[in-house]
């Protein structure tokens, strides 16, 4: 990986925790504190959430999601692709089943 496409990357993963930071959550880039492993989402502090942070032109979501999917099999955390290209908002991408959890939840609550 070219050193541009990882500060991208880290960029946009403090770019992602400072976001949830300002909804009220204790986010924090996982590689900036305690290092980078396989099986860490790319920004925790977001509780039942895989976070994995793709800031790409051309993203395979799928192989996103596989990634995601993969690194949060050990735990119930809901695997979830945070995604944006250049000059385009964020979005979030995550398995129908795991968005229908939320929204149950959600609903329950109104």
């Amino acid at each position: 990986m070219a050193i541009n496409s990882r500060d991208k990357g880290a960029r946009f993963e403090r770019t992602i925790a400072g976001m949830f930071r300002d909804y009220g959550y204790q986010a924090e880039r996982t590689a900036q504190h305690c290092g980078k492993n396989g099986d860490a989402p790319d920004v925790r502090g977001v509780r039942g959430i895989h976070i994995e942070t793709k800031a790409v032109e051309r993203l395979n979501i799928y192989d996103a999601m596989d990634q995601a999917k993969r690194d949060s099999k050990n735990t119930d955390n809901l695997p979830t692709v945070i995604h944006k290209k250049n000059n385009h908002e964020v979005l979030v991408t995550m398995r129908f089943e795991d968005w229908m959890k939320l929204y149950r939840e959600w609903e329950a609550s109104t």
